[in-house]
């Protein structure tokens, strides 16, 4: 009798497992099939190929709209380090912005060659960034060609060279004033401000922005899109080929339409490249060094 309990015992101790194993089992298939594989109207996505899709044209929360002056700080190389300073931040996030652009687009160009169909959100994300890049096409080739060349980075020093000769340091009217460090032109009435030296005739006011995050962000774009840059985005694609670094001497013969000076002021500009490079060099591993402290 005693043998018969023991062996009763173990028999039910034994279905208690498996059955105990059954819904374990039965409970993970159903947490990987909720969680790893859903539909977007296009077929089965298989586990981890959904991916978040970067906004395209971000919003700036706490952009910076008192500007400093920096007339007040006599000691040129003072003038210089502040100028650089104020500015770096903002061009680092927006190029940082559109890394991570260029690497979502370049994944679902990937996916195209690969004979594989986008789903619906990011047929959608690649439309916005169209529309923000500015270009209109049928042509799917065309279409990734065109924004591959677009969707890019200007180098940080070109950016911070361009705005001291435009702004004199920041220290322009249209700087102070409409927090303007490229010289930029808006079309509308009452979009910026009228230059005193405005032709007669001429419409165009020097733009007015929120922010001065919001100047490089437009700068950024506007080379990245306007028809007159075309050969600074060939050039930028040709470094990009040849596995070359982004830098700024090389980008500047395409700025020859920005100024009325033409090769003068691509001279002028590669020379304050080369006096100015140190600098920001210097201003650059600070901010480095800073982000490690806090990081």
């Amino acid at each position: 009798m005693k043998k018969n309990l023991i062996s009763n015992n173990n028999t039910i101790g034994a279905i208690a497992l498996l059955t105990t194993a059954i819904v374990v089992t039965s409970l993970l298939f159903i947490l990987q099939s909720s969680t790893g594989t859903k539909s977007d109207g296009e077929g089965e996505i298989m586990p981890g190929e959904q991916r978040m899709l970067p906004t395209v044209n971000t919003t700036i929360k706490k952009g910076s709209k008192v500007v400093p002056d920096f007339g007040d700080i006599y000691n040129v190389r003072e003038r210089k380090f502040a100028f650089f300073s104020y500015l770096l931040p903002a061009i680092q996030a927006e190029n940082e912005h559109i890394l991570s652009l260029r690497a979502t687009l370049q994944r679902l160009h990937q996916k195209v060659l690969k004979g594989q169909a986008l789903t619906a959100k990011e047929s959608k994300w690649i439309g916005e960034l169209s529309e923000y890049y500015r270009v209109e096409t049928d042509d799917r080739t065309k279409l990734f060609n065109t924004l591959l060349r677009r969707v890019d980075i200007v180098p940080e020093t070109l950016v911070l060279i361009q705005a001291a000769n435009e702004s004199g340091w920041g220290t322009s009217r249209f700087a102070q004033s409409a927090r303007n460090f490229f010289g930029q032109w808006c079309w509308t009435d009452g979009c910026g401000i009228v230059p005193g030296e405005r032709p007669d005739g001429e419409s165009y006011e020097v733009r007015l922005f929120d922010s001065m995050e919001a100047s490089v962000k437009s700068y950024i774009r506007n080379l990245n899109t306007h028809f007159a840059y075309q050969e600074l985005r060939s050039i930028r694609s040709r470094l990009r080929l040849n596995e070359e670094p982004i830098t700024a001497v090389p980008l500047t013969a395409g700025l020859v339409s920005y100024s009325t000076r033409g090769e003068d002021y691509i001279t002028e500009l590669q020379q304050m490249i080369r006096v100015n490079r140190p600098i920001i060099e210097v201003i650059r591993n600070e901010i480095e060094e800073e982000e490690e402290k806090g990081g």
